[in-house]
């Protein structure tokens, strides 16, 4: 007998008659269970200090990513490739894979869409798609304003996996951003920016 097998065997004469494992419930939750809540997305992004704006329509976007921009001091501005929106008084430039990490460090902020947004939990989801960007542009700079538009807003998880099916299958990097980068790792203490930017500015366009 190996010394596995004994201390194998000391287990099963100590643990005496095998237990029936216990039911597990499988109600869970599927996509379309409750309706989406833009107010209530706006609520909980708020509550992990992201700073929410309200836009209606695209001419009052505009104008609210200047301000969001003059207010922060962000005047050099990445986009992601697949958005074309206009920040007056800021330099904006789209991103490019040519441009590094340190390139990256040097801009103020990062300007994206979103794949969508989940009203329960206030978080953006990111799919590598030409709006969202790549990964990078999402993490060095210190500010990242995201666009979300009311349409694509989810109501809970389920209906974010459901719809995130193509861009999983696609192999393409699916990010989940619940407010700026933190961690309260050290003593308890918060300290923002650790894994990403310090400063989230989320407008809701509807």
């Amino acid at each position: 007998m190996s010394a596995r097998e004994e201390m194998l065997g000391a287990i099963r004469t100590a643990s005496g008659a095998a237990l029936e494992p216990p039911d597990v419930p499988r109600g869970y939750r599927q996509a379309g269970a409750v309706p989406a809540s833009v107010d209530l997305f706006c609520e909980r992004v708020a509550d992990y200090k992201a700073k929410v704006h309200r836009a209606s329509g695209s001419s009052q976007l505009a104008d609210t990513l200047a301000a969001v921009c003059a207010h922060r001091g962000s005047s050099r501005v990445l986009r992601a490739p697949g958005v074309d929106w206009t920040i007056e008084g800021a330099e904006l430039n789209p991103d490019s894979p040519g441009l590094t990490a340190r390139d990256l460090d040097a801009v103020d902020a990062a300007l994206t869409g979103c794949a969508l947004a989940i009203a329960e939990t206030g978080t953006i989801v990111l799919d590598g798609s030409p709006a969202c960007g790549r990964r990078a542009l999402t993490l060095v700079p210190d500010h990242h304003i995201c666009v979300v538009h009311a349409d694509q807003v989810v109501a809970s998880l389920p209906d974010a996996i459901d719809r995130l099916g193509g861009a999983a299958r696609a192999g393409r990097p699916i990010t989940f951003v619940s407010g700026p980068s933190a961690t309260s790792d050290i003593e308890l203490q918060r300290v923002e920016g650790v894994h990403g930017p310090r400063k989230l500015d989320v407008v809701m366009v509807s």
